[in-house]
């Protein structure tokens, strides 16, 4: 932090001329004030780094002046200067926030030691509020791209849930629909940003090492513990800790894990005394819970406590007027990120891309649009340069292009395949899915009989249920 500014706050004149010149000679930008009133002016319209400021002041004494620095909200190193007498006081201005205090009458060497300390410190508060910004920036909720209307309601929930003080989280969604990336914006869109967030895959952890990666383990605990150690509650303390695929957690982690999300207290794996913390728990899945309980796999009472608010991300084909701003989106990050030259897609690639089912959600979408800002010089995205399996409903030149497969293909087939697509699309509802397909209400439901997605009576068939 090359030239530090530093504002020395002090009623004595000769104190104030003393160490603005050792000050300066020591490469620092000094200037001084010989009162708490003045100083806090000269704060308020310039950018210190560091204050040295004398307890007893005329007219405002130190105390309020510190809290006045602090109520300002600006990265100012406070450093208090006090008279041997005044200890007591300077140490509660320390509990205030100060950052430390001296004696008078100090050695220089004193003030120098304070003050480098105190920029290193200062230092590496700026870089970590740095880093937050970054990560607000990175994993804020406007990098969940979309307005259709789910994607809205989804961002709306998701920016509730990181304003309130809500501790468990349950959010829902196929693989790739970026449930990881909600986690990280509730995180870091509320009041824990400043925490850790920590996460874990419980389908990747061995059932024997789970419950000490969680919980921490005392020294002695099991064969190989030589050494205490903090669990990722205990890391997260104050933050948000992620469980990603907990549908896969195992019965007996389950019921430890209920106890932690019921009494906020847990104790390490051969400890004895209860630890008690204050993390935000998000639990990620892609499976149906309720299903898994039905089948004995998952805990009701844990699914219960997990469920006091969900979140569902839609999948992208629920959601397939997001899909061009999404692929721009990643368009532009992919450029960006290998310095290659803008690219745009072309309305027949965009018609391409909105109709291909995407099975990996955005995550498949961003890998698609990643390799063709790799691999492809052309500036304008077209449909010849997108994988065979996205370009199979191409449009040219007004007309739809279908890719035979080589082994050939049933037309009844295909046929049956379009209506149930136009059915699940418009949600069960006919006569939207008839205006899907372009034909008469009455047209789809013969069919709808035919292929057995509707039967005799008019009821939908298990097929499209």
């Amino acid at each position: 932090m090359a030239r530090a500014k530093v504002l020395v706050i002090d009623d004595e004149k000769l104190v104030r001329w003393s160490l603005q010149q050792k000050l300066m000679r020591e490469g620092y930008e000094v200037e001084t004030s010989p009162s708490g009133e003045e100083g806090l002016n000269l704060i308020r319209n310039d950018g210190y780094d560091l204050v040295l400021l004398d307890l007893r002041l005329p007219g405002m004494d130190g105390v309020q002046v510190l809290q006045e620095i602090k109520n300002l909200g600006k990265e100012i190193a406070v450093i208090m200067l006090t008279a041997d007498t005044g200890i007591a006081r300077a140490v509660e201005c320390v509990r205030l926030g100060a950052h430390n205090y001296l004696c008078k009458p100090f050695d220089f060497d004193e003030v120098r030691v304070a003050l480098d300390k105190a920029r290193g410190e200062l230092k590496l508060r700026r870089e970590v509020a740095r880093l937050q910004r970054q990560q607000a920036r990175k994993f804020g909720l406007e990098n969940l791209v979309g307005q259709s209307p789910p994607m809205r309601a989804a961002r709306e929930l998701l920016a509730k849930i990181a304003e309130s003080d809500a501790t468990t989280v349950l959010i829902e969604g196929e693989n790739g629909t970026g449930k990881e990336l909600a986690a990280r914006a509730i995180h870091f869109g509320g009041r824990r940003a400043e925490h850790p967030f920590l996460d874990i895959n419980c389908s990747a952890v061995p059932e024997n090492l789970f419950e000490s990666e969680l919980f921490g383990h005392e020294r002695g605990a099991f064969t190989d513990a030589k050494t205490s150690r903090k669990g990722l509650f205990e890391l997260a303390d104050g933050g948000t800790l992620l469980l990603d695929e907990i549908g896969d957690l195992k019965p007996a982690m389950q019921a430890k894990l209920l106890r932690v999300l019921e009494t906020r207290q847990f104790r390490r794996v051969g400890g004895t005394q209860d630890i008690a913390v204050d993390v935000r728990v998000i639990a990620c899945t892609n499976k149906n819970l309720t299903e898994t309980v039905a089948r004995g796999e998952f805990r009701q009472d844990l699914l219960y406590r997990l469920k006091v608010i969900s979140v569902d991300i839609p999948p992208l084909r629920e959601r397939r007027e997001d899909i061009p701003q999404l692929a721009e989106h990643f368009l532009k990050h992919f450029a960006e990120e290998f310095k290659k030259s803008p690219k745009q897609l072309s309305p027949e690639a965009g018609d391409a891309l909105r109709c291909y089912d995407w099975p990996g959600n955005v995550r498949e979408l961003r890998n698609a649009v990643e390799r063709l800002v790799i691999l492809e010089s052309d500036d304008v995205i077209q449909p010849k340069h997108l994988p065979p399996e996205i370009r199979a409903g191409v449009k040219k030149n007004g007309k739809w292009v279908v890719e035979l497969p080589g082994r050939g293909v049933a037309l009844a087939e295909v046929e049956r395949e379009l209506v149930l697509q136009a059915m699940e699309r418009a949600g069960g509802n006919q006569t939207r899915a008839a205006e899907l397909l372009g034909i008469e209400r009455d047209a789809l439901r013969r069919r709808l009989v035919k292929y057995g997605l509707l039967d005799a009576a008019g009821e939908p068939s298990a097929a499209t249920c």
